[in-house]
């Protein structure tokens, strides 16, 4: 018997269950990890929460861990028994002692990487690679804003900007939180629990204001993003931890500078076995080589069985970076 955590209803942390369960055998197509750490991400919430609907209840929860291939299915090439990956795009079930996923969203991981770094890493740095290298190519010199920039992505776009020569200005919720910002890169950062962040991005700007604001924030930054942008800036909106964003009246975008706006996700960008090789690639060179880093503090690592502290701790704000599950 192996240990997984499900939920029956939508609704808090408190939905969650930890369960025994016994594994299936791996389809044709797919490959059977062993956990050996797993991500959490905020996207979890929103299905546990129902924000996402998911198709069927009762429903695993989680879509990215890393760990070892102990079976593989009878039309499977590309891996063997043993062999060390990641995943980050799996069907909902990855908070688990052992999980199938398609071999097709699978990744190699080089021994030069951790299970728990690949696990902290591997959503959260596929988001910002695509945020800034596709959604909107960042250049050198390139100023922009980025809420939530002492969270698990925030972390890692601070130090993925700074290694393009670009200037991230990071919202943050306390001064500590900022500190954690500037070190991993920030240029600026903004605590918009005591300053304005329309006023401070025009100050630091010296009334220039920014090309693009990534905001992952949703309802309640939607208006002062707008207000960030200079004419015909992007708006890059891609999470809603503050609700979603609705009732748009388009004529806004004419009022505030012809600007534009997008709502991307991963799986509208890495789609193909070819685009999740070369972001991997691309995400595994920065981590293996030092210019990005994703160590999880131990205070921010969870027993599988804790998965409510674990979720109540993400959705509270009490944690910077990434957070894990250990099965």
């Amino acid at each position: 018997m192996a240990k997984h955590i499900v939920f029956s209803a939508n609704g808090g942390p408190e939905v969650l269950q930890y369960c025994e369960f016994t594994p299936v055998n791996p389809a044709a197509d797919e490959v059977q990890v062993e956990n050996n750490a797993i991500g959490i991400n905020y996207i979890d919430t929103y299905m546990r929460s129902g924000l996402y609907p998911t198709d069927n209840l009762p429903s695993g929860i989680g879509t990215e861990a890393a760990g070892i291939v102990t079976k593989i299915g009878t039309e499977v090439t590309s891996f063997k028994v043993g062999d060390r990956v990641v995943y980050a795009q799996s069907g909902l079930g990855a908070y688990s002692d052992v999980h199938n996923v398609a071999e097709s969203k699978l990744a190699r991981l080089p021994d030069a990487i951790s299970f728990e770094q690949a696990a902290a890493s591997f959503l959260k740095g596929l988001t910002v690679y695509y945020l800034f290298r596709q959604t909107h190519k960042i250049q050198a010199g390139e100023t922009f804003l980025f809420h939530a920039a002492a969270g698990g992505v925030g972390l890692i776009a601070c130090q993925w900007a700074k290694v393009l020569g670009a200037k991230l200005i990071g919202t943050v919720s306390s001064d500590e939180k900022a500190a954690l910002a500037k070190a991993a890169g920030a240029w600026q950062t903004i605590n918009y629990k005591r300053e304005n962040i329309v006023e401070r991005v025009s100050e630091i700007t010296a009334g220039e204001k920014v090309s693009v604001v990534y905001d992952s924030i949703g309802k309640t930054t939607w208006l002062d993003s707008l207000d960030c942008l200079k004419r015909q800036g992007l708006m890059v909106s891609f999470g809603n931890t503050s609700g979603s964003v609705t009732g748009v009246d388009l004529g806004i975008l004419n009022q505030k500078g012809s600007l534009f706006v997008t709502r991307p996700t991963l799986n509208g960008y890495v789609t193909t076995r070819e685009e999740l090789d070369e972001a991997s690639k691309t995400l595994f060179e920065l981590i293996a080589s030092g210019k990005i880093n994703v160590d999880v503090p131990e205070s921010q690592k969870f027993p599988l069985s804790e998965a409510i502290k674990a979720h109540c701790m993400l959705e509270s704000r009490a944690t910077h970076g990434s957070s894990l599950l250990i099965p």
